[in-house]
């Protein structure tokens, strides 16, 4: 039993092992040939395994590169953790977006994010994967700092945080996704005080 216990351990940190090889050698690969060019023979021959290996895992480069995205969020640096609250909430805002035009404006990271959200729009499944493992937990602490808001009287109680969240976060990705502006710290400031001030003339 005792060997049977040894051997299974041995086999678990073999398959991690290869795992994380297969997600690094993804990302790393598209980066160099991009998307279009990215393979599942391709990824194997990086990572060091045979493509089967691969297939038995994931469906698809999609769900690999999906994947990938995932390991960097499990980094303790990775930024998934509560967002600031040091009770002023546009400071704390403007600091979470500046963060984040920071990675977007990354050239590590502008290719594989572009090819995952393009194959998020063909790809209902990867899409629903997308939405449960990243963008609703991530969403749920942009929310969990505007109740904080709410709860010292900063925002309205009856504001429908999902809005909001769309309304701060919306128009970044938006620029990033359709290239028609620069990702600045200016442009994230204006964002947050018109989130935050409305559109409606001061009185």
């Amino acid at each position: 039993m005792t060997t049977q216990r040894k051997s299974l351990s041995g086999t678990t940190r073999r398959n991690e092992t290869s795992r994380r090889a297969i997600l690094a050698a993804a990302f790393e690969l598209v980066q160099e040939v991009g998307y279009a060019k990215l393979s599942i023979e391709g990824i194997a021959a990086r990572a060091g395994v045979g493509k089967q290996t691969i297939y038995r895992w994931w469906p698809s480069k999609g769900a690999v590169l999906f994947d990938a995205f995932l390991m960097l969020s499990e980094q303790p640096d990775s930024g998934e953790s509560a967002l600031p609250d040091t009770g002023d909430l546009e400071a704390d805002l403007k600091a979470v977006l500046r963060a984040t035009i920071d990675e977007l404006n990354d050239p590590r990271y502008d290719e594989p994010m572009r090819a995952l959200n393009t194959e998020i729009t063909h790809d209902p499944a990867l899409a629903a994967l997308y939405a449960e493992r990243l963008d609703g937990p991530m969403r749920e602490l942009k929310k969990q700092r505007l109740r904080s808001a709410q709860r010292a009287g900063q925002l309205a109680e009856d504001l429908d945080l999902d809005v909001a969240v769309d309304m701060l976060w919306g128009p970044l990705l938006n620029r990033w996704l359709q290239r028609n502006g620069a990702l600045t710290a200016e442009y994230v400031d204006n964002i947050v005080e018109t989130a935050l001030n409305g559109l409606r003339p001061r009185h």
